[in-house]
């Protein structure tokens, strides 16, 4: 497989690729430019400068890119850091600042604002500079050898400015013989092992003789390991636009990044500090409700008020997932290879109220909080059933490439209980290939309306 050979190789690759590695650093100097001319506005100097960052990432304006230049960063640039400007001007207001003090502030943001411009056009160019001389420079393999493919190469080739050296081509042979076409370095069957000969950094999708639902999933395991390999896509369809709010481009093909899916780096790093503080929040606010429920499932069952249940998380490790007892199972067997107990009679009438409300999953937020899970992300699974979901339908172990979670996008879609195990995966896999912290918040507001709706198991 292309996967795990691919994540390997995390101490080589992407190496100058990562547009805020550079770009983070200088534009939050010049943001903090203003403590050095005045210590008066130092709380909202470091408040602006950490909002203008956030923005401007949001923005897509740390995202690699292959075509550099600051007049196509520009408007972006400047529509984000006024945004971010106005917020502050807004706090400013609302705590009735002096008219004197907050004019005096807004200067230093202007002047730290230009300075981010300035910073921005001095590093764009020390990158394109660094490129064409090739200091920095990455193998490149072209998927497909198309006339687009051919063009891609041949772009290369002439212009080191977009950082990449070609290697050569990977594709399958045609079925019927259209004429001469480029050598290639392997099929895609074995990408793997092309990568490991040209020492490539970097894969560009062009066009290409592969079955269409084969190189969706070449394309998507490369993406799970988006961290440690660069993949590139030429869209299929000419005249389309990516999403991107910046488009990219080598020569005149358009090109998209397909970015790291398996949340890991700074989007890891939100998403964690976020289930964080808000596991530690509902714990607190929500003690109450957990002793109550814990005091009335003693008296509707006895002792052994948690249920401990192993679990597979994370790049498939195991661990164990708390949940209030609602039935005691015959035996860890039946525990464990049981698929429902939806309409099992030893479920009581509590058990089955504490399951209907998903009051039951609550002492999960302790799971959420040690790490062993997250707020939202595909459902814990058992053991026995992810081996037998893993033989049985494609893509359903690639779900485990981030944390599993309290609820899910499967969940809120209606995909619980028994329902079809092809389709929980598929949206399991949407959402981790399309996550962002605003689909987190649909998903828990969605959750929550379930709850109220009685809509549990």
């Amino acid at each position: 497989m292309v996967l795990p050979y691919i994540a390997s190789r995390a101490s080589k690759s992407t190496r100058g690729l990562r547009g805020w590695m550079m770009a983070a650093p200088v534009d939050v100097a010049a943001l903090l430019t203003p403590l050095l001319l005045t210590d008066k506005f130092w709380k909202g100097t470091i408040f602006e400068a950490g909002l203008a960052v956030v923005i401007l990432g949001l923005g897509g304006l740390y995202s690699g890119r292959r075509h550099m230049s600051i007049l196509d960063e520009l408007p972006t640039l400047c529509g984000r850091l006024l945004a971010s400007a106005a917020i502050v001007a807004m706090i400013a207001a609302l705590r009735h600042e002096e008219v004197e003090h907050v004019a005096a502030f807004m200067r230093g943001v202007a002047l730290s604002s230009v300075l981010v411009l300035l910073g921005r056009a001095v590093t764009r160019s020390a990158v394109v500079l660094a490129r064409k001389r090739r200091w920095v420079e990455h193998n490149a393999l072209v998927i497909g050898t198309g006339p687009i493919a051919v063009d891609l190469a041949r772009v290369l080739r002439r212009y080191p400015a977009y950082g990449l050296r070609f290697v050569g081509h990977v594709d399958d042979p045609p079925a019927t013989d259209t004429g001469a076409r480029p050598p290639v370095v392997d099929t895609i069957a074995n990408l793997r092992r092309a990568i490991e000969l040209t020492e490539s950094d970097v894969v560009i999708i062009a066009d290409h003789q592969y079955p269409e639902a084969a190189l969706m999933e070449t394309i998507r395991a490369a993406g799970d390991a988006g961290a440690h390999c660069d993949i590139w896509v030429v869209p299929r369809l000419w005249g389309s636009r990516s999403g991107s709010r910046l488009p990219d481009h080598i020569g005149a093909i358009p090109v998209v990044h397909i970015r790291d899916s398996a949340l890991s780096g700074p989007r890891w790093i939100l998403k964690r500090l976020t289930d964080i503080v808000l596991s530690s929040l509902l714990l607190l606010i929500l003690s109450p409700i957990l002793l109550v429920v814990a005091l009335l499932t003693l008296l509707d069952g006895g002792p052994g008020i948690l249920f401990h249940q192993e679990r597979i998380g994370r790049d498939g490790k195991p661990f164990q997932v708390i949940k209030f007892r609602s039935m005691r199972p015959v035996n860890e067997a039946e525990s464990q290879t049981n698929w429902s107990i939806a309409h099992d009679k030893r479920v009581s009438v509590f058990g089955r109220l504490i399951r209907r409300t998903s009051i039951d999953e609550l002492p999960q937020l302790w799971n959420i909080l040690r790490g062993d899970m997250t707020i939202v992300g595909p459902r814990p699974e058992r053991p026995y059933f992810v081996e037998k979901f893993a033989a049985e339908y494609p893509g359903y172990a690639m779900r485990h490439r981030v944390p599993v979670g309290l609820t899910g996008l499967a969940q809120v879609s209606g995909l619980r209980g028994d329902t079809p195990i092809s389709d929980r995966a598929r949206f399991d896999n949407f959402y981790i290939e399309n996550w962002s912290l605003w689909l987190d918040v649909k998903v828990v507001l969605r959750t929550i309306a379930e709850v109220f709706r009685g809509g549990g198991r």
